[in-house]
C-alpha cells in the first residue's frame, strides 16, 4: 500500500471519528452509516484519481463531483435525470431540503429527528470536511492544518450539544487528528517543524531530519507540538461556544419546553413541543376566544396540516405563499349540497406564545389581523411574514362549520387522480403490518367512510389502546410499529398511525395539529392552554374535503358525523360575534409584497415539492432558469473532460491538414507531426527534453516507451524529417507523417498500462501547454503595459516644466 492510500485512509477515520460527536444531535445513527459509505466512496475515487497520477486540480474536481452525484441519489433521485444526473429540478430538490433542514434545526430540541432536510445537513457537511481533509492531508501532504475542519467539526457538534459531545467523544476525534499526523510521516512533518524551531530546509536540513544528527527526533517533537496546540483549541474553542437552547440552533420556532413562567412558549410541533406542553406541571393559557358558535365543544383551533410522510416525520410540504384575500377561497372538494354555517370568533394570544403559524378554525373564510401575514392556500394557514408571530397578536376570524351527513360521505365519489397520488403515497420502509393491520379492522366496510370510522373507533374504543403522554415520542415507521403493539401513546401517534393506515387503504389522509376547544370560562369566554395542544387526522371526502376524525381516546371530541344516525342540522344566517369581544378587527388584512426571510427559513417560497400542489396560476419554473441549469450542469459534467476534449482537437489541427504542396507546407506538416509525438510520449509519462536534438529525442521516446517494430521505425523517420527540415540546404519530407504518428501513438499505448493508457486520454500531461501559453501571453500584456506606462512616465517628464522657469 502506497503512502499516499495509508494517508488516504487515515484521513478517512479521522473524519469519520471527528463525525461521531454529531451522534448525540439526532435521534437515530442511520445517517452516520451513510455518511460512512458516501464518504467511503469519496476517498475511493481520490485514491484511484492519484494512481491514474492525475492533476490535483482534476482529481479534486472528480471527488466533488463523485460527491454531487451520491447526494443527488441519496437525497433528490426521483427529481434528476436518469435518476443519477442533477438536473434543475433535482438541484432545487436539494434545495428545498437544506431549507427545510434549516427550519427543523430550528424547530427540533436536541435529540433531532432524522429529517430528510437534517440528514442532508449532517450527510452534507460531514462529505465537505472529509473532501477538506483530504485535500490538505493527502493531495497537498499537509496533514497539520488538515486538524482545522476536524477541529471546526467537533466545536460545533460539542458547542449544540451542550454537554452531549463529552469527553469520549473529543477522544475519539483527537485519536483521529492523531493518526492523521503519524501516517503522514516524519518527511512531512519537518516541513512544518522549522516555524516550530525544527529541521531547517537548508543545508541539507530535509535529509538531515530523516537520516540522522537527531533530526528525527526534532521533526518528531515538532508533530507533538502541533499536535498539542490543535488539542489545545479543541479544548477551548467549545467552552467558549455559547450552550444553545431550544432546537438545534436556537430561535422562536423550536425548543424543549424547559424554563418556568415568563418565557416564550415554544411552537407547537409535533415531536418535542406538544408532548412537552402536554406534560407541564401548570396549564399556561396561551389564547383566549370567544365564539358564536353552537357547538364549542367542536371548536379546534388548527396550526397547519403535516401532509408529507417520508418514513422518518410527517411534515408539512413545501408550497407557495400568497397575500391574504379578503375572502378566502372555498375550501376544496367542499360542494352545495352539504349543511354549511358561518360564526364568528374574536382570538386574543398571549403574550407568552410565540410562533409563526397563526391558531384558526377550519375552515377559515375571513380573517381580520394586524400584522405581517401571508397565505398558504392548499393547508389554509396563514404564515407570519418577516418576523411577525403570534405574541399578543388579536385577530377577528369568520369560519365555516361543515356539517355532512353519513349518508354524503359514504357515497363520496372518488377525489381526482393528482390529490389521491399526493395524500395516499407512504415509504417504503413503512412496515406491512401497518397495512396488515388496516385490512383487519376495516374487514366488512362498503366503502371509505366506513373504514374512516372503523380505523376511528378502534383506536378510541375498541382496540385497547392506552392514553399516556409519557411514552417516548417519535413519529417514523419504527414509532407507528412500535405504538401498534405495545398499544399506549399519546395523540401524536393516535393521529399519525391512524393517517398512515387510511392511506395504505387508499383514502387521501393527513395529520393536522393545533388545539382542542379549550375551557369555558364564568365571562362566556373560552381559555385555550398548553395541555390544550393536539393532534389528529384529517381524511378527504370529495364533496366534503377534509374531514376531522378523533382517534385518540380522551381528548377532544368524536365527530358527530361519525356516530350512528345522527341527523345534520339546517344552515343558519352567519351570525355575529358576541358582545365583549376581546379586540375589534381591522380594515383590512396586512400582507406583504415580497417573499421575506422567515419564509425562505421556512422553505415556503419555493415551488410545491408534491405533484399538484402549486395554484393553478403559477406559471412555473421559467424556461431561461431552466435553460441555466441544464447549461450549469453540463458544464460541471464537462469540465473534467477539458483536457482530453482540448488534445483531440489539437491532434485533429495537426494531422488533419493535407493542402498545399509547396516545400514550406511539406515542413509545416513533419514539424506537426514531429511535435504530436513528442506530446503523445509525454501523455504517455515521457516528458520532453529540448536540449536534445530530433535524432536523440526519437531514440530516448524508443527506449522509455518501449517501442520496436513499426512504431520504433515510424519515430526514427519522422525525427530524420525534422532533421531535414531544420539543417539540410533542400529539406526532405516524410512521405506520410499522419500515418507515422499513428503508428508512434499505437505503440505508445500498447506497451502503457490500463491506468497510463486512462490518464493519458482523460488527463493527457501534454494539456498544461495551455497553462503555458495563457502565462505567456499574460506576461507579454503585462511587460507591454509596463514598457507603456514607463514611456508615458519619462515623456511626462520631459513634459514638466521646470521648477526655476516662471
Amino acid at each position: 500500500m502506497s503512502g499516499r492510500t495509508r494517508l488516504a485512509l487515515c484521513a478517512f477515520a479521522a473524519t469519520m471519528l471527528a463525525a461521531a460527536s454529531l451522534l448525540p444531535l439526532v435521534e437515530t445513527a442511520k445517517w452516520f452509516l451513510q455518511a460512512a459509505f458516501l464518504l467511503a466512496l469519496q476517498t475511493g475515487v481520490g485514491v484511484l484519481a492519484r494512481r491514474m497520477r492525475l492533476a490535483r486540480v482534476l482529481t479534486v474536481s472528480l471527488q466533488l463531483l463523485v460527491t454531487l452525484l451520491t447526494l443527488t441519489v441519496s437525497f433528490a433521485r426521483e427529481y434528476a435525470l436518469f435518476g443519477v444526473v442533477p438536473g434543475p429540478q433535482a438541484v432545487q430538490r436539494l434545495g428545498e431540503l437544506l431549507t427545510m433542514g434549516a427550519d427543523d434545526v430550528n424547530r427540533y430540541a436536541i435529540p433531532a429527528p432524522a429529517t430528510d432536510g437534517i440528514r442532508l445537513m449532517l450527510i452534507g457537511g460531514v462529505l465537505l470536511v472529509g473532501l477538506t481533509v483530504d485535500v490538505l492531508a493527502v493531495t497537498v501532504r499537509a496533514a497539520a492544518p488538515a486538524g482545522l475542519p476536524l477541529l471546526a467539526l467537533y466545536s460545533v457538534a460539542a458547542g449544540l450539544s451542550d454537554g452531549g459531545a463529552g469527553w469520549l467523544f473529543f477522544l475519539l476525534a483527537a485519536c483521529g487528528y492523531l493518526l492523521l499526523l503519524l501516517a503522514e510521516g516524519r518527511d512531512r512533518l519537518s516541513r512544518w517543524g522549522r516555524v516550530f524551531g525544527g529541521v531547517s530546509r537548508t543545508s541539507g536540513g530535509l535529509s538531515a531530519g530523516l537520516e540522522g544528527s537527531g533530526r528525527a527526533v526534532a521533526s518528531v517533537r515538532t508533530g507533538r507540538r502541533i499536535g498539542v496546540v490543535a488539542l489545545g483549541i479543541a479544548l477551548v474553542v467549545p467552552a467558549a461556544l455559547p450552550a444553545l437552547d431550544g432546537g438545534l440552533l436556537g430561535g422562536t420556532g423550536g425548543g424543549s419546553g424547559r424554563g418556568g413562567g415568563g418565557g416564550t412558549i415554544s411552537a407547537v410541533n409535533p415531536l418535542v413541543s406538544l408532548q412537552n406542553n402536554l406534560n407541564q406541571p401548570e396549564n399556561r393559557e396561551v389564547m383566549s376566544y370567544r365564539t358564536n358558535a353552537d357547538n364549542p365543544q367542536d371548536f379546534y383551533l388548527r396550526i397547519l396540516a403535516l401532509d408529507q410522510f417520508n418514513g422518518g416525520e410527517w411534515r408539512p410540504s413545501t408550497r407557495r405563499l400568497k397575500d391574504v384575500p379578503d375572502r378566502l377561497p372555498q375550501p376544496a372538494g367542499l360542494a352545495g349540497d352539504v349543511s354549511v354555517t358561518e360564526v364568528r370568533t374574536n382570538i386574543s394570544a398571549s403574550r407568552s406564545y410565540q410562533q409563526t403559524y397563526l391558531p384558526l378554525p377550519y375552515p377559515a373564510s375571513e380573517v381580520d389581523i394586524q400584522g405581517r401575514w401571508r397565505f398558504e392556500p392548499e393547508g389554509r394557514t396563514l404564515v407570519g411574514d418577516d418576523g411577525q408571530t403570534t405574541r399578543g397578536a388579536r385577530y377577528e376570524v369568520s369560519s365555516l362549520v361543515v356539517e355532512p351527513t353519513a349518508a354524503q360521505l359514504a357515497g363520496a365519489m372518488e377525489p381526482r387522480s393528482d390529490l389521491a397520488r399526493e395524500y395516499t403515497r407512504v415509504p417504503s420502509s413503512l412496515p406491512d403490518v401497518v397495512q396488515e393491520t388496516a385490512e383487519v379492522v376495516t374487514e366488512g366496510a362498503a366503502n371509505d367512510y366506513e373504514r374512516a370510522v372503523k380505523l376511528q373507533n378502534w383506536f378510541a374504543s375498541e382496540g385497547g389502546f392506552r392514553y399516556d403522554t409519557t411514552v417516548t415520542s417519535g413519529t417514523g415507521t419504527a414509532a407507528i410499529e412500535r405504538f401498534l403493539k405495545e398499544k399506549e401513546g399519546f395523540c401524536v401517534h393516535f393521529s399519525f398511525t391512524m393517517a398512515a393506515m387510511a392511506r395504505t387503504l387508499g383514502i387521501p389522509a393527513r395529520v393536522a395539529v393545533g388545539f382542542t376547544p379549550g375551557t369555558v370560562q364564568a365571562d362566556g369566554s373560552v381559555s385555550v392552554g398548553l395541555r390544550d395542544a393536539h393532534a389528529w387526522p384529517e381524511l378527504y371526502f370529495e364533496g366534503v374535503g377534509w374531514t376531522r376524525f378523533e382517534p385518540t381516546p380522551s381528548r377532544g371530541s368524536t365527530p358527530v358525523y361519525t356516530l350512528p344516525d345522527t341527523p345534520s342540522q339546517d344552515p343558519s344566517d352567519p351570525a355575529l360575534p358576541t358582545d365583549g369581544a376581546s379586540v375589534a378587527p381591522t380594515d383590512t388584512p396586512s400582507t406583504s409584497e415580497s417573499c421575506p426571510a422567515q419564509e425562505r427559513q421556512q422553505g415556503q417560497c419555493g415551488a410545491s415539492t408534491a405533484p399538484g400542489a402549486t395554484d393553478s396560476a403559477d406559471p412555473g419554473t421559467p424556461a431561461g432558469t431552466v435553460a441555466l441549469w441544464v447549461l450549469g450542469s453540463l458544464v460541471v459534467l464537462t469540465l473534467p473532460l477539458l483536457p482530453m476534449l482540448w488534445r483531440t482537437r489539437v491532434r485533429g489541427r495537426r494531422l488533419g491538414s493535407s493542402g498545399g504542396r509547396t516545400a514550406a507546407d511539406a515542413a509545416a506538416r513533419v514539424m506537426a507531426a514531429w511535435d504530436e509525438i513528442t506530446d503523445s510520449a509525454w501523455d504517455h509519462g515521457i516528458p520532453p527534453d529540448e536540449s536534445l536534438t530530433p535524432r536523440k529525442a526519437a531514440a530516448r521516446i524508443v527506449r522509455l516507451g518501449r517501442l520496436d517494430g513499426v512504431a520504433a521505425a515510424a519515430v526514427h523517420r519522422v525525427a530524420g524529417a525534422v532533421e531535414q527540415v531544420l539543417y539540410a540546404p533542400e529539406p526532405g519530407t516524410a512521405s506520410a507523417p499522419a500515418d507515422d504518428v499513428l503508428a508512434v501513438r499505437t505503440g505508445l499505448r500498447a506497451s502503457a498500462g490500463r491506468w497510463d493508457r486512462l490518464r493519458a486520454t482523460l488527463a493527457p500531461r501534454s494539456a498544461v501547454r495551455v497553462i503555458w501559453a495563457v502565462s505567456e501571453r499574460r506576461t507579454a500584456l503585462a511587460r507591454r503595459w509596463s514598457d507603456r506606462m514607463g514611456r508615458d512616465r519619462w515623456a511626462a517628464r520631459l513634459r514638466r516644466p521646470s521648477r526655476q522657469q516662471g
